[in-house]
């Protein structure tokens, strides 16, 4: 069990850990960035917080196998969302980056304002 552990904290640290931090300085317009820097980071350490709260108890509820389950089915949907709406940012500029969220922000929209008619 403790391979396994050792083993997701590696690849953690190794993929997504890193990316987390240089796509939340890339996908805010300049003109929000430090505020919504701030506030990307505070639902980190409160994502953080939780998972490190709950563990023991869903462990103490579930068992090894049950926590490690439920935290799996987590990330799989986690994966799921990042490959749907985040935008691949490499070899982007800022500005090309801010204009490709702004038109799908523009389409969300659009869409909402149609399916209220």
């Amino acid at each position: 069990m403790l391979i396994l552990v050792l083993a997701a904290i590696a690849i953690y640290a190794l993929t997504l850990a890193p990316v987390t931090w240089v796509l939340l300085s890339e996908i805010f317009p300049n003109r929000v960035r430090g505020l919504a820097m701030s506030l990307g980071t505070l639902a980190l350490w409160v994502a953080c917080f939780l998972l490190t709260y709950t563990f023991p108890l869903l462990n103490a509820g579930l068992g090894a196998s049950g926590s490690f389950l439920l935290y799996g089915v987590i990330c799989a949907a986690g994966y799921l969302y990042i490959l749907r709406n985040v935008p691949e940012t490499k070899g982007v500029t800022l500005e090309a980056l801010e204009e490709q969220l702004a038109q799908r922000h523009a389409g969300r929209q659009a869409l909402k304002q149609e399916q209220t008619r």
